[in-house]
């Protein structure tokens, strides 16, 4: 059987007059250079873009601070095979100590921390004023979501618990929030004025009972470090 050669096949000038038509409704430069790739970002700048100006730069070096990285790091899942690790479930940490005594610094020191060990970190940070704020039923604004959205964070800040006033909502939304991450084991990072012997006062017995049982508690030196920068 012989076989056939075929001459190499030239596009003739209508087929290439509608082709740059179509590029040019597209517009696309048949000319230009092919597009480079957006570069890399790393997770900790990610995770720094994420933060407040005055903590992206916020190191943990108090040792029990650091210790609750390690279990918590240690207890990172991969969601499937070859993923990266995720902060999942673990252990949770009670921050107590006068105003300005470096707690949420450690807390977003922490965040930091975790990341840069590798693991992958779904967080979300929020003063205990304004989550009361969020969360306080108003027209237009679906509170039982921001309450579920909140409770299932794998990983929540809540900074200046029992900062707010005492009354029957705050007590009751502080319960169902805690009582879930309770539940689920969520690890939370939780900074407070208050003593802890005055917890219970101030957050109910039911929240007190369960941050008790959940968290490690850290107190913290009784000096106001931002004064104290000041007056060197």
């Amino acid at each position: 059987m012989r076989t056939r050669h075929r001459e190499p096949q030239t596009l003739g000038e209508g087929t290439l007059e509608r082709m740059a038509r179509i590029l040019a409704a597209r517009n696309i430069d048949p000319g230009a250079a092919p597009a480079q790739d957006p570069e890399t970002v790393s997770p900790l700048e990610a995770l720094s873009a994420g933060m407040p100006p005055r903590y992206r730069a916020a190191v943990a070096d108090h040792p029990q601070v650091l210790a609750w990285v390690r279990t918590v790091a240690e207890a990172a899942v991969a969601p499937n095979q070859g993923a990266r690790r995720q902060v999942a479930t673990g252990p949770s940490l009670l921050m107590a100590g006068v105003v300005g005594a470096g707690k949420t610094h450690q807390a977003y020191g922490a965040v930091r921390k975790l990341v840069q060990s590798g693991v992958g970190v779904r967080w979300r940070a929020t003063t205990a004023a304004d989550l009361y704020a969020d969360l306080r039923p108003r027209p237009g604004a679906d509170s039982e979501r921001e309450l579920a959205a909140v409770s299932r964070c794998p990983l929540l800040i809540i900074d200046d618990l029992g900062a707010a006033k005492a009354s029957e909502w705050v007590e009751e939304v502080t319960y169902r929030l805690i009582n879930r991450r309770y539940n689920y084991e969520l690890p939370t990072l939780i900074t407070t004025n208050l003593a802890i012997r005055d917890l219970r006062t101030h957050l109910g017995d039911r929240v007190a009972s369960r941050l008790a049982q959940m968290t490690t508690r850290v107190e913290f030196e009784q000096v106001d470090r931002r004064r104290h920068r000041l007056a060197a």
